[in-house]
C-alpha cells in the first residue's frame, strides 16, 4: 500500500492540508498527518491532533505533501532538517508535492531548479528557480504543485493518480463531475 506523510506546521492552510488527507484516505491509501508537533494550529486557529511527529530519521514515504497556508509555507521552508528529509525524498524516486506558498519550501530544497510549477498568485516573484505555470496543477517528473484553497480538490486528485488509484471514481462519487467536468 502507498504510503504519503502530509506535513504540517503552524499556520498551515486548513481547506489545503485536510481536502489532501481526505480524499487520499478515501482512495484507499495510507495517508498519514506528520506534524512538528503532537498538535497543529492552521491559520484560521483549527488545531489538528497528528498521526505522528515528524523526525529526521522518519522513513520515506511514496509521497510527501506540503500544504500552503502562512506561516505554515514558511515554516516548512525554514526547517533545515525538513526540507533534507524532503530534498532526500524524491531523490530515492519518491513523489513531492506542495500547493499554494508551499513550493517556497521546494525552492529551498533545490527540488524546482529547472522544473515548471504553479503557486498562489504572488509567489512566483518570491521563487527564483524553476519556471512558473498558471495553471491549477502542475506536475513535472516528481514534483506536483498546485495554485491554492480553490485548487485543493483537482491538487488531491492528481495526487491520486499518480500513486496509481481511481480518481474518476473519487471524482464521481464526491460530484466533483457534476458540479466541474
Amino acid at each position: 500500500m502507498k504510503k504519503i506523510a502530509v506535513l504540517f506546521a503552524d499556520g498551515f492552510e486548513e481547506i489545503e492540508a485536510l481536502t489532501v488527507v481526505d480524499v487520499l484516505r478515501r482512495a484507499e491509501f495510507d495517508c498519514q498527518m506528520v506534524g512538528i508537533q503532537a498538535q497543529m494550529t492552521g491559520s484560521h486557529g483549527i488545531t489538528v491532533q497528528m498521526d505522528q511527529i515528524w523526525t529526521p530519521d522518519l522513513p520515506l514515504f511514496d509521497l510527501v505533501v506540503l500544504p500552503g497556508g502562512m506561516p505554515g509555507a514558511k515554516n516548512l521552508r525554514d526547517h533545515e532538517e525538513l526540507r533534507n528529509w524532503i530534498a532526500q525524498t524524491e531523490a530515492q524516486g519518491n513523489f513531492v508535492a506542495a500547493i499554494c506558498a508551499a513550493p517556497i519550501a521546494l525552492e529551498k530544497a533545490g527540488l524546482l531548479d529547472n522544473r515548471s510549477y504553479t503557486s498562489y498568485d504572488g509567489f512566483e516573484k518570491e521563487i527564483q528557480a524553476g519556471h512558473y505555470k498558471k495553471e491549477t496543477v502542475v506536475q513535472d517528473g516528481r514534483v506536483i504543485t498546485s495554485r491554492g484553497p480553490a485548487s485543493a480538490l483537482a491538487f488531491s486528485y492528481a495526487l491520486v493518480d499518480v500513486l496509481g488509484g481511481d480518481s474518476q471514481g473519487l471524482r464521481k462519487a464526491m460530484l466533483y463531475t457534476d458540479l466541474f467536468e
